[in-house]
C-alpha cells in the first residue's frame, strides 16, 4: 500500500527546517544576507519542486540540512548558506551557473561550480569519482569553502543512507573512510571526523559497528556515574582558583574503540579509555595558555599522570590547527582517563576547524598552517597532466594524522608527517633544494637520504646543481609534495627519451611499410598492454619493446583483433589454472559465468560476501566487501566492480588462515589440532606457533569448505582452555 503524502503536513516540515536555518546562522548574517538566503531558499524550492529523495520526502529537505550543518555544524557565513541551497541546483535541475551568476554574483557561482559533479562524458578507464574530487580540490586552492559545504552535504548523504541500496551503501561508505573523514581531520572538523567514521563503520563493517555500539550503550550509566565522581574535586578546586570553565565526559568513538580492539588486539572491555573528559576554560587570549597548565596542575595534583602519555599541542599546535593539553592518568579503580584541556578559543578551532581558525585569525599573529596546506595542495594541482587516481593517491598522503617537528640549522621549525625522511625534509624547503638534493645531515652527521626523521631533529641539507631526481625516491618519499614534484621530474625526463622512441618508431613503422598514424599508435598502446602513447615511445627507446615484437604486430595486424588475442593466449600458459572453481561463482544482474582468480589479498571462501573487480591485466579478481583494498577500490574505481554471488559446490577446498593467540599450556596444541583434525575434519595445511614467557601466538593455514563450517571450527577452538583470541585474517606474510 503507497503511503498517502500530506503536502499541507510536508510544507509546515519545510517552513520549520527553513526557521531553524535562520536561527543557526543569526550571529553571522545582517538584514542583506537573509534577504539573499531568502532568494536561494526560494529559487532551491522552484528547482527542485516536485522531486523526491529515495527516502520519500521532499529533495529541499536535504540543501535545507547541508545548509543547517554548515551554519551550526561548522560555523560557515551567508555566501556558504546561499551555496549549500543551490549546491545540487545546477548538477539537477534545468538551472544553469549563468543563472546562478546573474542571480547572486561569480564567487557563489564558482562555488558551486566546484560542488557540481563532471558528467559521465569521458574514457571508461577513468575513474569518474577521482575526477570530480580533483575537480572540488581545483576550487579549494581559491576558496575553503567548496570543500567545507562538500564535507556537509556528504554528512547529511551518510546520516541518510539507511535507504539506499547496500551496492551504493558500500560504495558512499568507503568514499567517506577513504577520503572524506581524513579530509575533515586535515581540516580540524573532529566532530564530524568522528561521525562520518562511525558512520562509514557502520556500513562497511555493519557487525563490528553494532557489537561496539550495543556494549557502550550497556554502560552508559555506569560510566556517567565514573565521570560524575572523577570530575567532582577537580571542579571545587579550579572554582577554588577561580578558573571559569566547563568540565564534560564524552565517550570515544565507535571507530576509534575498534581501531584501539584492533591494534593492540583487545577485547571492548580491556580497553581502558573509553571515555575522555574535557575541561574547556574561558580564557582572555593573554593568559588561556597559562590557565591551561594551571588546569593541568590541579588534575595531576589530584590524579597520577601517565608520564608517556603528556601531548603538549598548546605550545606547539597541530599542523590543522589543533591547540589543546592531553593527559593521560590514574583515576579510581585503578581505571586510565584521558583528560583534554584547551580554552573556548581552542575548543572552538577543534570543533569547527577551518571556519573557525578565519574567525579568530585576525587575533592570532602567528602564521595558520592551514593555509600552509592549502598552498601544498595548489601544487598537486599544478600539473593538469597526473591521472586522477594518481593524484588522489598523492593527495592522501597529505592527509597525514601523526606529525612530527623538526629543525632547520637557522631554528626554523618544520612540521612533517611521522614517518618523514631527510628529502622530504629538503623538498619542505623548497622544490629546487629537495631536486638537487645531494646529503642531509641530521644533528650534524652525515646520513642517508632515506633516513627517518624524529621530533627535535635539526636537518641540513647538501645541494649540487649536478643532481638530478632519482626514481628509487620514490621508494621512501613520504609526503604528497616531494613525491608530486619527483614525479613530474621524471615524467619531464620520459619525455625527452620518449621523443627519440617515437622518432624511432616511425622509422621502424616506414621499414614494415605501415603509415604511422594516431590509430595505429593507438592499436600499439592495445597490442602492448601498456597504459599510454608517453610509456610506448619510452618502451621502445630503451629497447624493452624490440624489432621483433614489432615485427610481429605488424604480422598480426591483417588477421583481425579475435585471432590475434587467440594467438596471444595461446603463446602464454594460463596462471592459476582451474578445474572444479571454474562455475562456482556468477557475476551482475543476469548471473553470468566468467573467467576469474580469487584474490590473493583477502582469500574468499564459500559463503562470503563477494565482488568482482575487473583488473587491467588478470581479468577479474575476486575480493571479500571486507577486503582491506575493498575501501580505496570502491572509492577511486567503483566502475570497474560487478557484483558477485556464490552459486554452491561445497566439495571445493578453499585457502582459509586462522591468527591464533592466548596462554601456553602442556598440551594445547594437541587440543587445537585435535579439534581441527579428529573433531571437524578439517585438512590442515600448515602451522606455525611461536610461544613466549607463557604466552604464544601463531597461524594456521586450513582446506575449508565454506563460511559457516569455519565459523562452527572458530566457536569450537574458543572453547579450550588458554585460547584468548581465534579470528580469521586475511593473509600471512
Amino acid at each position: 500500500m503507497v503511503k498517502k503524502i500530506d503536502i499541507a503536513q510536508e510544507n509546515k516540515e519545510i517552513l520549520n527546517k527553513y526557521r531553524a536555518l535562520l536561527r543557526a546562522c543569526k550571529d553571522k548574517t545582517n538584514v542583506k544576507d537573509k534577504k539573499d538566503i531568502r532568494k536561494a531558499f526560494n529559487l532551491a524550492m522552484d528547482a527542485h519542486d516536485g522531486v523526491r529523495r529515495k527516502s520519500g520526502e521532499p529533495y529541499i529537505y536535504h540543501p535545507l540540512a547541508v545548509a543547517h550543518i554548515s551554519a551550526k555544524e561548522i560555523g560557515l557565513g551567508a555566501t556558504s548558506i546561499i551555496c549549500a541551497l543551490l549546491h545540487d541546483v545546477v548538477e539537477d535541475t534545468e538551472y544553469t551557473l549563468e543563472d546562478i551568476d546573474r542571480k547572486f554574483g561569480s564567487k557563489v557561482a564558482r562555488i558551486i561550480d566546484g560542488l557540481t559533479k563532471i558528467e559521465d562524458m569521458f574514457d571508461k578507464n577513468l575513474s569518474l569519482q577521482a575526477e570530480n574530487f580533483r575537480k572540488m580540490l581545483l576550487t579549494l586552492s581559491d576558496d575553503v569553502r567548496v570543500i567545507l559545504i562538500k564535507l556537509a552535504d556528504r554528512l547529511h548523504n551518510m546520516r541518510t543512507l539507511s535507504v539506499m541500496k547496500k551496492t551504493k551503501q558500500l560504495k558512499i561508505a568507503s568514499e567517506t573512510l577513504y577520503l572524506y573523514a581524513p579530509l575533515a581531520h586535515r581540516l580540524g572538523l573532529y566532530a564530524i571526523k568522528s561521525e562520518l567514521e562511525d558512520l562509514g563503520l557502520k556500513y562497511t563493517k555493519a557487525e563490528v559497528y553494532k557489537a561496539i555500539s550495543l556494549s557502550l550503550n550497556e554502560s552508559k550509566k555506569e560510566r556517567g556515574k565514573y565521570i560524575s565522581k572523577f570530575t567532582q574535586p577537580i571542579k571545587e578546586a579550579l572554582k577554588s582558583e577561580n578558573i571559569k570553565c566547563t568540565i564534560k565526559g564524552r565517550p570515544k568513538s565507535i571507530f576509534s574503540i575498534r581501531n584501539k580492539m584492533k591494534q593492540q588486539d583487545l577485547k571492548f572491555d580491556e580497553v581502558f579509555d573509553l571515555f575522555a573528559i574535557r575541561i574547556v576554560i574561558d580564557s582572555k587570549a593573554e593568559s588561556e595558555k597559562a590557565d591551561c597548565w594551571k588546569a593541568y596542575s590541579i588534575v595531576t595534583d589530584h590524579y597520577k599522570p601517565n608520564p608517556d602519555r603528556l601531548r603538549d599541542w598548546i605550545s606547539t599546535p597541530k599542523a590543522n590547527g589543533y591547540e589543546s593539553l592531553h593527559t593521560t592518568v590514574m583515576g579510581h579503580d585503578g581505571k586510565w582517563v584521558e583528560v583534554q584541556i584547551r580554552s573556548v578559543r581552542m575548543d572552538d578551532i577543534a570543533e569547527k576547524g577551518y571556519a573557525a581558525h578565519w574567525k579568530y585569525k585576525n587575533r592570532d599573529s602567528k602564521d595558520s598552517s592551514l593555509d600552509g596546506w592549502i598552498n601544498k595542495i595548489r601544487d598537486l594541482l599544478e600539473n593538469p597532466e597526473a591521472n586522477a587516481v594518481d593524484f588522489i593517491d598523492d593527495f592522501k598522503l597529505n592527509l597525514f594524522f601523526g606529525e612530527i617537528y623538526v629543525f632547520t640549522p637557522a631554528g626554523d621549525l618544520k612540521t612533517l608527517p611521522k614517518g618523514a625522511t631527510a628529502l622530504d625534509f629538503a623538498f619542505e624547503i623548497h622544490t629546487e633544494v629537495g631536486r638537487t638534493c645531494l646529503g642531509v645531515k641530521v644533528n650534524g652527521k652525515l646520513v642517508p637520504l632515506s633516513q627517518v626523521l624524529k621530533s627535535g631533529d635539526q636537518v641540513e641539507v647538501i645541494t649540487s646543481k649536478k643532481q638530478t631526481p632519482k626514481k628509487d625516491w620514490l621508494n621512501f618519499i613520504v609526503t604528497a609534495r616531494a613525491k608530486s614534484k619527483i614525479k613530474a621530474s621524471l615524467k619531464e625526463e620520459k619525455k625527452t627519451i620518449g621523443k627519440e622512441g617515437k622518432e624511432k618508431l616511425e622509422r621502424k613503422l616506414k621499414q614494415l611499410k605501415i603509415k604511422y598514424s594516431k590509430s595505429v599508435e593507438t592499436e600499439l598502446v592495445r597490442h602492448f598492454q601498456i597504459g599510454d602513447s608517453l610509456e610506448l615511445f619510452f618502451r621502445i627507446a630503451t629497447g624493452v619493446i624490440s624489432n621483433n615484437e614489432l615485427k610481429e604486430f605488424a604480422n598480426n595486424r591483417g588477421i583481425g583483433w579475435y585471432r590475434s588475442i587467440k594467438n596471444k593466449i595461446s603463446r602464454t600458459p594460463k596462471k592459476n589454472t582451474k578445474t572444479d572453481n571454474d562455475k562456482i561463482i556468477v557475476f551482475g544482474g543476469n548471473d553470468e559465468v566468467l573467467d576469474y582468480n580469487l584474490s590473493k589479498c583477502c582469500n574468499p571462501i564459500a559463503g562470503d560476501e563477494i565482488f568482482g573487480f575487473t583488473t587491467v591485466e588478470d581479468g577479474i579478481k575476486v575480493h571479500r566487501t571486507t577486503c582491506p583494498n575493498a575501501i580505496e577500490m570502491r572509492s577511486n574505481y567503483d566502475y570497474r566492480l560487478i557484483r558477485a554471488r556464490w552459486v554452491g559446490k561445497d566439495s571445493i577446498n578453499f585457502i582459509a588462515y586462522l591468527m591464533i593467540k592466548g596462554i601456553d599450556r602442556i598440551g594445547l596444541m594437541n587440543n587445537v589440532t585435535k579439534v581441527i583434525s579428529s573433531q571437524m575434519n578439517v585438512n590442515i595445511k600448515s602451522v606455525n606457533i611461536v610461544s613466549n614467557d607463557g604466552l604464544f601466538e601463531g597461524e594456521i593455514t586450513l582446506k575449508i569448505h565454506n563460511l559457516s563450517f569455519l565459523n562452527s571450527l572458530i566457536k569450537k577452538l574458543k572453547k579450550i582452555e588458554g585460547v584468548k583470541t581465534i579470528e580469521r585474517s586475511y593473509k600471512l606474510d
